[in-house]
């Protein structure tokens, strides 16, 4: 039952009843609600702060996550631009070494292009696509970035092969010859100086005054040293290994011994006329697995073109031989 209050009036000497006006009816229950509003507002935020729901829970711990893969992606990200800067570099030498040039990748001329598509991509993606995305390209470019590095392991073995088989491999003539007149006898069937019979002469005569250095055309490791009464005199064979070896014969003194390892452009003895010889000078073979190969041929280090053109007609011309 709703209670009656009454009011003493001065006035009139009387109790009335008491009568709120709607005004200020009104004004109470605004206060009131603006009162609770404040309030609630203040409990909301307090409560959010320090106590938050099951499903912000959900999303800070998938904030955490996103966190610690996003740093991941980045420890990955800076360690696949170190491999790739060792890359640039091996590459840079490999061409340099092979071409003596600096390719331009396709990469540089697309670079532009590439960036505004990547971009207009990323634009329209959602954080778990945009994670996801850098996920793939990344596991993508770790694929790309072994074989490639398996690539160039490959290649700089072959380089490596290459330099000793370029080392290996006879390139310069066995004595000083610039003026190209020491050439007296060429390969194959000359007149021999004793039996005065066509047979085939397997190097080449180089004419020297006795006492002129003999080098060693290629690395390589000896494998004769000495007379073994064949007909070569003193001599010296050099196995260069890849199939080759090479002679040189009729030496007045040797310089190396069995088993020792010489370099291209090392003494190796000194020109004379022992053995089978008609005088002093050099007999020079080249052989490749075995089988005699025209020594003209691997002149390439020390002779010009036109050299070379005038070398050939010397070793060409049918004379007689010196052994």
């Amino acid at each position: 039952m709703k209670k009656i209050k009454y009011y003493y009036n001065t006035n009139t000497l009387r109790y009335e009843k008491l009568e709120t006006p709607l005004r200020v009816k009104v004004l109470r229950v605004l206060g009131f609600i603006s009162a609770a509003g404040v309030t609630a507002f203040i409990i909301l935020t307090i409560a959010y702060r320090y106590f938050p729901s099951m499903n912000e829970k959900r999303l800070i711990q998938d904030n955490l996550t996103l966190q610690q893969q996003f740093y991941s992606l980045e420890d990955q990200t800076q360690d696949l631009q170190v491999r790739l800067h060792e890359l640039e570099k091996r590459d840079n030498e490999v061409y340099r070494t092979i071409f003596e040039a600096d390719p331009i990748p396709d990469s540089v001329r697309l670079k532009e292009m590439e960036i505004k598509k990547e971009q207009a991509i990323v634009a329209q993606m959602a954080n778990f696509q945009l994670e996801k995305s850098i996920v793939n390209t990344i596991n993508n470019l770790k694929v790309r970035i072994t074989a490639q590095e398996k690539s160039y392991t490959e290649i700089a073995d072959f380089i490596r092969d290459k330099e000793l088989l370029l080392a290996a491999t006879p390139a310069i003539q066995p004595v000083s010859n610039s003026d190209l007149k020491r050439v007296a006898s060429g390969y194959g069937y000359r007149i021999d100086p004793v039996y005065k019979t066509v047979k085939f002469h397997a190097g080449l005569d180089f004419t020297a005054p006795q006492g002129t250095p003999i080098y060693a055309t290629a690395n390589g490791t000896v494998k004769v040293s000495g007379n073994l009464g064949n007909g070569y005199g003193n001599h010296v064979i050099i196995n260069h290994g890849y199939g080759y070896e090479t002679l040189y014969g009729h030496m007045f003194r040797i310089k190396v011994s069995k088993g020792q390892k010489v370099k291209r452009g090392e003494i190796i003895g000194w020109v004379g006329s022992t053995g089978k010889s008609t005088g002093p000078h050099c007999h020079y073979e080249v052989h490749k697995n075995g089988r005699p190969l025209d020594p003209v041929y691997f002149f390439y280090n020390d002779l010009t073109p036109e050299q070379f053109d005038q070398l050939l007609k010397l070793a060409a011309s049918s004379n007689q031989s010196f052994d």
